[in-house]
Order: structure tokens, then C-alpha cells, then sequence
């Protein structure tokens, strides 16, 4: 026989971090049926027959939000063997609000009061017997962060699942209350599970729509109680369901007045209120809140991060590294990359002025070209001049250097250095790959498509992993300390004068993970112009499918800059203040934002064990898509820019500038020109982007042979970079957020005005970036495109400042003439 045992607790309680230590990796994550409300079960160690199913996070069995009914239906429609009611024992009064609920469906109610440890260290005392001997359950302590009496609480439940037996039901309600509960109990009989009969009767007197609708009591019956409820209300001058409300919360009150004993006066600050002094202060919270995420992309971009990255892209998935010695390999290395940089920037200059390089190159091929040779090429050269530019790997700079003949053939001499000749050389996977492909005489297209494509593509994004890792795992840091619900709370009051609320914070904290949870959190917003703006401004926030192209950029044209990545993440919030002053002027989404009602958890030092499984949970899902959405369109690029037709016949290119994909990207690129980045290839990063965010640097990955972050610095200014950039942050999402944001808005007039929306407010963006930045700079001419994006600019100043017609909290007043004397 299979026992089921809920967890079920206010959010914040330390139900999740139970339900993992309960469970390990025997959990299956899924949605609940119909709704995007994440489900979690799982099997508890060294008991195979138990399930353990961890309920949303909820306050009461009230059909409010969408956890709540969630909650219930799983309470009273799945009927588990047992509850696990986790109360936070710092808070106690609140959270025994749900546990009189959960007492009351007459299933078998365990309690456990957690966080213990923290009520001790505040000097307080929960007298556990006398808690439980009031509430009719058993009342354990546990502490979940330190996996104390965690697993007794478990078999607690177990042994009350066996036994089936329920506890008395306390005596909440009193007088007229009570009496006419206990009524409604006996005109309920026979027509619901005797266990949830109080549970029921309580409900019909709260008279809840969904309980009543699903009793579908006779007319004459629901007239009959009726009276009973009415007669309450008109004798405590109140509503049925603020008279559970009130004398629930009074029984409670006794209950812990006689269990709990605080050392502290109620009136007396927290540890977590002096800190929140300072962090939510209204004129320190905003600073705090920029060096804190200054910091977090500081450290994952630019110093821990970028040095396994590093490693990971010019060893693991480039040309290797040394086990031992190495000295004096990357100078040689250098110089030999400086020469190819001469030798291939003369040769394009050549070709372009006209000279046939033919000859030259085809020698070449096979070592040091013949002098004769060398002499009839630089006989056709001349007096040849050109500039080549040259990328520096620390600093991030690219500098330019003007080169004619003696330079070229200087440049000649210069060997490529072999690794083994300086130490124990390990090969990166590309060449380790192909080494063996050539020495089984594998076909050139197949190593090609093995190593160019798949290896190539793949481990362009793979190669970005560690970074996204000690950005995930600085986020989990945040959260589990408790920081990241304060900057909910910040944010709430930056929102709301801009008419967004505190609730739009919260999707978009979830979508710095994946756009496409975020986008489904937004269903915990009530107000529907809000969920609907919510929706269509979350995506602005940088996911972690988007950190590859920021570090890339970063990276190969910023020096690794921290400041880039972090300008990206408030670019982000600034786009969605933007949106919102914007688009509440407008008559679909005008009027106030939803009131924000949230718990701040206490700070506590971070468990290991949450941080690293958030973190994994996060990196996992990433590495996964590398492996299937990533890896089938590595291989479908690499045919699409190594195929396509060159003298009216079809085969493989040796120029990928003659490809299928180079066709398809030349045909788009008109539109990327006004944005600094109107190359065929940067057109097909873009577009692929559409598929899943990492697959710009996948795409960079196939159609740039060589080091990715040279050629990105070669093909690219840092303002066209930058500009690229945010055009790529703030567009249209990934195919699978797409589909979110469909189910979400459940409109197709929505979705495609959503998306509409995002690409037109990225291409604004971008276009007066590129322009009127580079016009700023002198990069950039004055023409049609610094003319469209002062046009874009005006239109945008026009937008936010203009007069609001749409509000609808303002007085009107008509007054009429009077009427003219007869």
C-alpha cells in the first residue's frame, strides 16, 4: 500500500527545505493539472511506499489565490493519508491560522514547529505538549536549516497515517457561532466524507462559492441555514466569514498566550528589523541594492567566473592546456597569432585591390611558399598598404596597425608553435575529436559536421557554463539568506510611482533564472491589466539563457568588465519602468497597480545544501537544452552555412559567405544596419535567438572557426557590440517563452502584441544607442539613421511625459448654465 503524507505551511516556513532533506533526488517536479502552479513530490528515503507531496506555500484553505485552491483541491479531492503541517515557530501566532483549517478537514495532523533553534537563540519558550494537547494533534520541534528532527517529524506523520485516527477537533468557534455550525453539520451528513463534515459546515457558513457550488445543496436546504448564518450576523454585527475570521484568530491568541513564552517585549526589534533599517531604508536600500547586484555579476563575470570560463573555452572546447610547464608557450603563441593576423589582413587587401591570391594561397598550403612565388605575388602587391587590427586577450582592447609588404613577408617567417614542445600538453576536445576522426579516415564533411558543428556549437555555449554557475549560485546565496524578498519589497515602492506594483517584482526575480517560469508566475497577480503589462515586461530582465551573450561581449570587447554585465541587468529594470509609464497611459492597462502584500522572512545564514541545489537545478536545466534544442540546431547551422550554390550548382562552400544561411541572413541584414550590426551573420544570430537565447553565441560558435572572442572583436566596434547586445537582451523572447506568454494571456491579440511590443521597444532601443551614441562619439555620421532614432527619442520623451486622459481616479465635474429668465 502506497501512504501519502502533504506538507502544508505558509510560505517561508521551511516546508521546501524539508521536503529535500525528506526526499534527495527522489522528487519529480511537474505542474499541477491545468495550472502552472509547480508540483513537487517525492518518495522518502528508506521508504519506498511513502509519498511526501510538498503543497504550495498558503496562509489559509480560503480560495483566494491560485495556491490556495490548489492546496485545497489536493486536501479534499486527493484525501492523503496524513498533513505535515509546518508552523514557523518565530511567528507562531500567524501561521496557526492554517493549522486550525487543516485540523478541521479530520484527517490525521502532525505539527511541526520549525526554526526552533532560532526561538531559542531569541530566548523564547514553546511549550510543546500544552500546543498540542490545545490544537488535538501531535506538536514536534524540528529545524529544518540544521536537518534537526526533520526525519522524527516524518515517521511522526507515518505513524498517524497508519493509525488513520484524527485528534479532537478544538473548540474554535463559540455561542451562536458554534451552534450554528454544529446545524449545518447535521443537514451536511451523508452528503460529504464524514471526515471533512466540520470542515464543510464551516465553509457553507463562510458561504464559499466553490464549496457551495460543488454541494449543489436544494433550494429550500440552503434557504434554511441561511437564516441560521444570518441570524449570527445580525447578532455579532458582522459578516460570516470576518466572524470565523475574528473568533478563529481569538482562539489562537489564547492558545499561544498559554504555550509560549517570548523573552523579548513584542514591541522589541529583531536582528532582521535592525538590518532591514538599513537595507530598506528609503534612501539606502536603492544604493545597497546596485553594489549588491554590482558585485554578484562583478564576481560571476568578471574574476571567479571568467577564469573557469576562460579555461574552459580555450582549453576544454579549445586548443587544450598543459598538465606541466608551458612557460613561454602563449608569448610564442601570440606572436605566431599577430603574424596570421598580418598574413590574412594582407591577403583580404590583395584580393580586394584585384591581385589573384590564388597561387600564393594554394602554396602556402603546403608550407613556406618558393621564393619565385612569394616574388610574383609581392610583384603584383606593389606599394600595397592596409590596416589590420589586432586584439588583446587581457586588456579586452583592439588596436590598429598599418602594414605594407616587408611586413607581410616578416610575418611569413613565423612559425606556429608546437604545445608539446613545452610542456605536457592535454588536447582540447575539438582537436582530441578530430585527431581521431582523421586517423580513422573519417570523410571531411562528417569531421567537419562533428567538430565545426556539434563540438563547436555546443561548447560555445557549454563554455559559458561556469560563469551562469557562480551567477546562479550567488542568486541562491541571496534568496535563501532572505535578501532577495527585500528587494521585492524595494522595488514595490519604485514600481508603484511608475504604476506597476511590487507583485510585477516577483515574475521577474523568477525569469533571472528562465523567462519562461517567470512569465508563469505573473499569475499570481488579481488585477488584469497588471498580469497582462507584467507579462509583457518580464522577459526584459536578462535569464540565464541570455548570460552567454553578455559575457561574450563582455569579454571580447570589454575586457571582461563586471559593469557591462550589471549596465545589461538595469537596463533590464529599466526598461520595465519605462514600459510601465508608457503603457498605463494607455487605455488597456490604466488605473492603479494591485495592492503588494508581502512576508519578509527572517535573515538566517545560508544552508549549503538549498544554495547548491538551486544552483544546480538552475545549471542543469541550462546544460540539458545544450544538449537537445542547442545540439539539433549546431548541426542543422553547420549544413546551412557549409552547404549552398555556387555556379549554379549545389554542394559544400569553402566560403561560407556563398551558404545557404549566409543567403537567408543577407536577406535580413538590411534591418540590423541602422543598429551597427547589418552582417549576415550577426542577422542569423539574431534569428536563431528566437529558438533559445544561447544559441547567438551557438551561432557565433559554427560560423566563427578559430578563437571566438578574436574574431567578435575583429567583426564588431564596442558601441555596435553594445548595441547588439541590448537589442538581443530586450527583443522577443525564446520559442518556449513565447509559448508561455500564449497560455498566460490566452489571446492571440495579446501574445502578438506582446511580442510586437518587446521587438519594437528593443529595436528603438537599440537604434539610439548605436546612433546617437556613435554620433555623440564621432563614430557615426549624421544621415537617415541618427534622424529616425531623435525621432525614436522624441516619440519616447513624448510617451512618458505626456498627459495621462486614460486615469481613472480623477473627479469630473459638469456644470450646466443656468437657464435664461423668461
Amino acid at each position: 500500500m502506497e501512504w501519502k503524507i502533504a506538507l502544508a505551511g505558509n510560505p517561508n516556513c521551511g516546508k521546501t527545505t524539508l521536503f529535500n532533506a525528506l526526499t534527495g533526488s527522489n522528487q519529480y517536479v511537474g505542474n499541477w493539472p491545468g495550472v502552472t502552479v509547480e508540483k513537487k513530490e517525492g518518495r522518502l528515503k528508506g521508504h519506498r511506499d511513502v509519498v511526501i507531496q510538498d503543497l504550495p506555500g498558503i496562509y489559509s484553505l480560503s480560495p483566494y489565490t491560485l495556491e490556495e485552491v490548489v492546496a485545497r483541491g489536493y486536501l479534499v479531492n486527493e484525501k492523503p493519508n496524513a498533513i505535515l503541517n509546518i508552523v514557523d515557530g518565530t511567528n507562531i501566532e500567524r501561521n496557526l491560522y492554517l493549522t486550525t483549517q487543516l485540523i478541521e478537514l479530520g484527517l490525521p495532523v502532525v505539527v511541526a514547529v520549525n526554526m526552533m533553534d532560532l526561538v531559542q537563540k531569541n530566548g523564547d519558550q514553546v511549550d510543546l505538549d500544552r500546543l498540542g494537547g490545545a490544537l488535538g494533534c501531535p506538536v514536534v520541534p524540528m529545524s529544518a536549516l540544521k536537518g534537526e528532527g526533520g526525519q522524527q517529524a516524518a515517521e511522526q506523520a507515518m505513524a498517524a497515517a497508519r493509525s488513520g485516527q484524527s485528534g479532537e477537533h478544538p473548540h474554535v468557534f463559540t455561542g451562536s457561532v458554534e451552534h450554528a455550525i454544529a446545524h449545518i453539520e447535521e443537514s451536511l451528513e451523508g452528503r460529504v466524507d464524514g471526515r471533512y463534515l466540520r470542515w464543510y459546515a464551516i465553509k457553507v457558513f463562510e458561504r464559499d462559492e466553490k464549496v457551495l457550488a460543488e454541494l449543489d445543496l436544494p433550494e429550500t436546504l440552503r434557504a434554511h441555514l441561511e437564516e441560521h448564518i444570518a441570524d449570527c450576523e445580525r447578532e455579532l454585527d458582522d459578516d460570516a466569514e470576518s466572524i470565523i475570521t475574528n473568533q478563529r484568530y481569538t482562539y489562537i491568541s489564547g492558545v499561544v498566550e498559554r504555550s509560549v513564552r517570548k523573552k523579548s517585549p513584542s514591541h522589541a526589534l529583531s536582528a532582521s528589523d535592525k538590518i532591514d533599517r538599513v537595507v530598506t531604508n528609503r534612501v539606502l536600500a536603492l544604493p545597497i541594492f546596485a553594489l549588491v547586484m554590482f558585485l554578484v555579476y562583478y564576481i560571476a563575470i568578471g574574476t571567479v567566473g571568467t577564469w573557469a570560463t576562460d579555461w574552459t573555452n580555450d582549453g576544454l572546447f579549445g586548443d587544450g592546456w598543459f598538465l606541466s610547464g608551458g612557460s613561454g608557450y602563449e608569448d610564442d603563441k601570440g606572436a605566431y597569432e599577430e603574424a596570421s593576423t598580418v598574413i590574412d589582413g594582407y591577403l583580404s587587401a590583395a584580393e580586394a585591390a584585384g591581385v589573384d591570391v590564388s597561387a600564393f594561397s594554394e602554396a602556402r598550403e603546403t608550407g613556406m611558399p618558393e621564393p619565385a612565388v612569394l616574388d610574383a605575388f609581392l610583384a603584383q602587391t606593389g606599394d600595397l598598404e592596409t590596416e589590420v587590427y589586432f586584439y588583446d586577450d587581457e586588456s579586452g582592447e583592439t588596436t590598429t596597425q598599418t602594414i605594407a609588404a616587408a611586413d607581410f613577408t616578416s610575418a611569413l617567417s613565423v612559425t606556429e608553435p608546437d604545445p608539446a614542445d613545452y610542456g605536457t600538453w592535454i588536447n582540447g576536445i575539438p582537436a582530441a575529436v578530430g585527431n581521431w576522426l582523421e586517423s580513422v579516415g573519417c570523410a571531411d564533411w562528417l569531421s567537419g559536421l562533428v567538430v565545426d558543428g556539434i563540438i563547436g556549437g555546443v561548447g560555445a555555449v557549454l563554455g559559458f557554463v561556469p560563469q551562469m554557475l557562480v551567477l546562479f549560485l550567488m542568486l541562491s546565496l541571496l534568496e535563501d539568506v532572505g535578501y532577495m524578498a527585500r528587494v521585492a519589497f524595494i522595488m514595490d515602492r519604485i514600481f508603484r510611482k511608475f504604476g506597476l506594483s511590487g507583485k510585477s517584482f516577483i515574475p521577474m526575480l523568477v525569469g533571472s533564472g528562465c523567462g519562461v517560469p517567470g512569465v508563469m508566475a505573473s499569475r499570481t497577480i488579481e488585477n488584469e491589466r497588471d498580469r497582462r503589462m507584467t507579462i509583457m515586461t518580464t522577459c526584459f530582465v536578462p535569464c540565464g539563457a541570455k548570460m552567454p551573450i553578455i559575457a561574450l561581449f563582455a569579454g571580447a570587447l570589454f575586457g571582461g568588465s563586471g559593469l557591462v554585465a550589471v549596465s545589461a541587468y538595469f537596463i533590464g529594470v529599466a526598461a520595465i519602468i519605462l514600459s510601465g509609464i508608457i503603457l498605463k497611459k494607455t487605455r488597456g492597462f490604466s488605473g492603479d497597480p494591485a495592492p503588494f502584500v508581502m512576508e519578509l522572512p527572517p535573515y538566517h545564514v545560508p544552508a549549503a545544501r538549498n544554495v547548491l541545489r538551486a544552483t544546480w537545478e538552475r545549471g542543469w536545466s541550462f546544460i540539458k537544452r545544450a544538449g537537445t534544442v542547442i545540439l539539433a540546431s549546431s548541426i542543422l547551422l553547420w549544413f546551412l552555412q557549409g552547404f549552398g550554390y555556387v555556379d549554379g550548382v549545389f554542394g559544400m562552400v569553402e566560403n561560407n559567405d556563398h551558404s545557404l544561411l549566409a543567403s537567408v541572413g543577407s536577406g535580413i541584414a538590411f534591418l540590423f544596419a541602422p543598429l551597427g550590426f547589418g552582417t549576415w551573420q550577426a542577422a542569423v544570430a539574431t534569428l536563431t535567438g528566437l529558438i533559445a537565447k544561447e544559441e547567438v553565441v551557438s551561432t557565433f560558435g559554427v560560423l566563427y572557426s578559430g578563437n571566438l572572442s578574436l574574431e567578435i572583436a575583429r567583426a564588431y566596434t564596442p558601441l555596435a557590440a553594445y548595441s547588439f547586445m541590448i537589442f538581443n537582451l530586450l527583443c522577443a523572447p525564446c520559442f518556449a517563452a513565447m509559448g508561455a506568454i500564449k497560455r498566460e494571456m490566452n489571446s492571440a491579440k495579446w501574445t502578438f502584441a506582446a511580442i510586437g511590443y518587446m521587438c519594437g521597444f528593443a529595436y528603438a532601443a537599440s537604434l539610439m544607442t548605436y546612433q546617437l551614441g556613435g554620433l555623440i562619439l564621432g563614430q557615426v555620421p549624421f544621415g537617415p539613421g541618427t534622424l529616425a532614432a531623435a525621432l525614436c527619442l522624441t516619440g519616447l520623451l513624448f510617451l512618458l511625459f505626456r498627459k495621462n486622459r486614460n486615469d481613472e481616479n480623477h473627479l469630473t465635474i459638469h456644470t450646466a448654465a443656468p437657464a435664461a429668465a423668461k
